[in-house]
């Protein structure tokens, strides 16, 4: 019997016996994660759950992908709504994102 890992929780999906949504999981695995850094970033959840996680995205691909469509333009909108941040804090956020993902 397999093993099920994602549950679908109101208008989204959860890693069961989490607080852990999928998209959390699948947006850094699509980006190209990998599992074991997944855990370290997720410590509540065993590499199990996050390959269960993957492999219920994989036979699910086109509903959730789905999904993640809606809930991206969801969040834009609400992004929209919110006023731009001052010029002097962007760039300092850019450039803390450029050093976080520069090569080393």
């Amino acid at each position: 019997m397999a093993r099920e890992y994602v549950e679908r929780r109101n208008d989204g999906y959860g890693i069961i016996g989490s607080r852990v949504s999928l998209e959390s999981l699948i947006v850094p695995f699509l980006d190209g994660a990998a599992p074991e850094t997944l855990v370290d970033e997720f410590p509540t959840l065993s590499l199990e759950q996050v390959y269960g996680a993957i492999t219920f995205y994989l036979a699910h691909r086109a509903e959730v992908d789905r999904y993640l469509k809606e809930s991206e333009a969801v969040w834009e909108e609400a992004r929209k709504g919110q006023p731009p941040l001052p010029t002097a804090l962007r760039e300092r956020l850019e450039r803390v994102r450029r050093e976080l993902t520069s090569p080393a």
